[in-house]
């Protein structure tokens, strides 16, 4: 059986990328064990590479009111709406991982209105969503009862922010057949190993 091409566009050699991305994605290899095919398909497009990963870093890796499960939750739930089999499959296996619950990325991919989740990230969710498929219906209710479930403004602006940048992402996953590496499929769903 042969394997399935990870991207419709060229994949460059790691060993002939600038060096910046190189460092980055040999990191990324050192932490998780693989590159995340996502690296190597945007690796094609190397200025636009850094200016994802930019945006996805200031998004996805700072504190604030929003943990970085939640993070993964919207990004899962709205990836699912999206259809993007890539994200769904790669940000649920973090998910599992940050959330520590094998089962939860299963149910918000889903259908997150029935997971296991608390009314406060339900409520996240279905702005996420909203901000994901009828952007343009937002309004002050919204930001009001975002507010009644303790989110600030900026926790608003964040769920909104990562809403929209992964429907660039899922657009761009579907648009180039990215395909989720094999590894991501049992992460974070059986105990680590000792």
């Amino acid at each position: 059986m042969t394997q399935a091409p990870i991207s419709r566009f060229p994949v460059p050699a790691i060993d002939a990328l600038p060096e910046d991305i190189r460092t980055r994605l040999l990191g990324v290899q050192e932490k998780s064990g693989f590159v995340p095919n996502v690296f190597l398909t945007l690796a094609h497009r190397p200025d636009e590479f850094r200016a994802f990963f930019a945006y996805h870093d200031a998004l996805m890796d700072k504190d604030g009111g929003l943990s970085k499960a939640e993070r993964e939750m919207i990004v899962v739930a709205t990836s699912s709406a999206n259809q993007c089999q890539y994200c769904v499959i790669a940000h649920g296996a973090i998910l599992r991982i940050r959330a520590k619950n094998p089962l939860i990325a299963d149910q918000i991919a889903a259908n997150y209105r029935k997971a296991d989740i608390t009314p406060r990230q339900r409520a996240m969710l279905d702005f996420a969503m909203k901000v994901a498929l009828q952007a343009q219906t937002v309004g002050d209710a919204d930001f009001t009862a975002l507010a009644g479930h303790g989110f600030s403004d900026d926790d608003i602006w964040d769920i909104a922010a990562i809403a929209a940048f992964f429907a660039l992402s899922n657009r761009m996953a579907n648009v180039t057949g990215m395909r989720p590496n094999d590894e991501f499929y049992l992460m974070g769903r059986l105990p680590k190993a000792t």
